[in-house]
């Protein structure tokens, strides 16, 4: 906890996790335990956010090693944050001009590599 804290170079305003005794106990000991927040579905955002990659990783049927779980992810968090657009936010007409926007980026990325 120590180490992640300190790679991130802010202090948070508010640390949110389940109720498990241990983050109680990590987050007491390092001295931020008037920011910690506990409950039982405060972290849903955070947790439903990695949906998209456990979908993948149970098609797959669990990555053979770090090295394939690296390479998969370098590729798929610039491809999925291109592509996904929160379409109930929108309407019909920014949401085609986003997704046209998008493919031109996705089109131009792809040719550059090739």
């Amino acid at each position: 906890m120590r180490k992640l804290l300190k790679n991130q170079g802010l202090v948070p305003t508010s640390i949110v996790t389940d109720r498990y005794r241990a983050y109680d106990a990590a987050l007491r000991d390092l001295g931020l335990s008037r920011i910690h927040r506990r409950g039982k579905r405060l972290n849903n955002r955070a947790d439903g956010s990695h949906f998209p990659i456990r979908r993948r990783e149970r098609k797959m049927q669990g990555f053979r090693s770090a090295g394939s779980v690296l390479r998969f992810l370098s590729s798929h968090s610039a491809s999925y944050n291109t592509f996904n657009v929160c379409r109930r936010l929108t309407t019909a007409s920014t949401h085609r001009i986003r997704r046209s926007q998008a493919l031109d980026a996705w089109i131009s990325a792809v040719t550059v590599s090739a």
